[in-house]
């Protein structure tokens, strides 16, 4: 699991640190930063696979536009701390140049042991199992190559198989797979596709091409869990149209009629609701979702949240809807509830939301939607600010 992430100089997080739970909900008035902080997740998983340019293009953005305004550094500083069961805690950081988009300095450690370190253009790469060495050991089982190539992100996006063994595949693995669905768009879960290569896409336009990749037993999984809020519907179908293009359809019964729909034809809320919880069978360990509650019916919010809390996955979710956290038990939103807010320079803050004394006094009594909906977030950052 990952245990937080800091970041410094991305967009408007500076000195910006987030714990996170299994389930992570950020909560805040508009501009405080939400999505940005799923920007920034989405940033730190790219440079595992490399490729920014790409990523950047995706987005519509220049590499000026993920610099924050409100610093004068360049570089883009950043730390995970993960829990690797066979590991323990296991920290990855490193500092991004925001003209060549490579991390030009890296390190990943155990304590005091480094596993992987980049400095200088050249790359240490830990041959030990055994974290209980002393420097002189360490640097004696260190294999060292300098760094002649071209590349963007990590340098773990370059190394072959047998250099990124252990601590280090678990690592880029668990980094890896955080997949961002922030830019979630019914027009684009409609669109009819090729290939998915396992990838649902950032705005859900694979959707088509990835259900039907699933597979025969895929399809019928997500029928099951959509019956259960779409008692109507018989099958989730697709088919392969010309030139291999992808088309998503349903079948559904009304009384004795047989009703077959695309999904260009689909309303919202299933269209969401299947790339969501396709997404809980896929091979991603962390997924990131804005605005969780968009073109959702009220009367789903339950079957949904349920679903997303009780995922063997990662999940961090944004709101604006305090019946999101009305479905939580108290003690997940005390653990991952969190509350963003901007300081007077501008800058992006994350205190967990039942922390904050008057949010935990409240807790008490009501529940966590009535809390939320019983505090007025305009004002709320100057307790925070009262409390340091």
């Amino acid at each position: 699991m990952i245990k937080s992430i800091w970041i410094d100089n991305f967009k408007s997080l500076v000195n910006f640190e987030l714990p996170l739970s299994k389930f992570t909900c950020l909560v805040g008035l508009n501009g405080a930063g939400k999505s940005t902080v799923l920007q920034a997740m989405d940033f730190i998983s790219q440079l595992t696979v490399g490729n920014l340019d790409e990523w950047l293009k995706i987005r519509n953005w220049d590499a000026a536009d993920i610099n924050s305004k409100l610093t004068k550094e360049s570089n883009i500083e950043f730390k995970v701390v993960l829990d690797i069961p066979e590991a323990g805690e296991v920290v990855w950081s490193g500092s991004v140049n925001r003209t060549t988009l490579r991390c030009t300095q890296e390190r990943v450690s155990i304590g005091p042991t480094n596993y992987l370190k980049v400095e200088d253009g050249q790359c240490y790469l830990g041959k030990y199992n055994s974290r209980n060495i002393s420097a002189e050991q360490e640097k004696s089982l260190l294999e060292r190559f300098t760094i002649m190539f071209e590349y963007q992100g990590s340098i773990l996006s370059q190394l072959k198989s047998n250099q990124t063994e252990g601590v280090l595949y678990s690592l880029k693995g668990a980094i890896s797979k955080i997949q961002s669905l922030d830019l979630l768009s019914p027009e684009l879960l409609r669109n009819q596709t090729k290939l998915s290569n396992g990838q649902l896409g950032i705005g859900g336009q694979k959707l088509s091409s990835f259900i039907h990749e699933s597979g025969k037993e895929g399809k019928s999984t997500l029928k099951n869990e959509l019956k259960n809020v779409y008692s109507q519907l018989d099958s989730i179908d697709t088919k392969s149209l010309r030139a291999g293009w992808k088309q998503l359809e349903i079948t559904e019964h009304y009384g004795e009629q047989k009703l077959k729909t695309t999904a260009r034809h689909m309303n919202d809320g299933m269209l969401r609701l299947m790339a969501i919880l396709s997404q809980l069978e896929s091979n991603s360990e962390f997924l990131l979702f804005d605005e969780i509650e968009n073109g959702i019916n009220p009367e789903l919010i339950e079957f949904l949240i349920d679903h997303l809390v009780k995922s063997k996955k990662q999940v961090m979710v944004t709101t604006h809807s305090p019946m999101i956290l009305n479905f939580l038990e108290d003690e997940i939103a005390k653990q991952g509830v969190v509350y963003l807010y901007k300081t007077e320079k501008g800058f992006t803050k994350a205190k967990k939301l039942f922390e904050i004394p008057s949010q935990a006094k409240k807790l008490e009594v009501m529940g966590p939607g009535e809390v939320f909906i019983d505090t007025d977030l305009t004002h709320l950052y100057q307790e925070i600010a009262d409390l340091q």
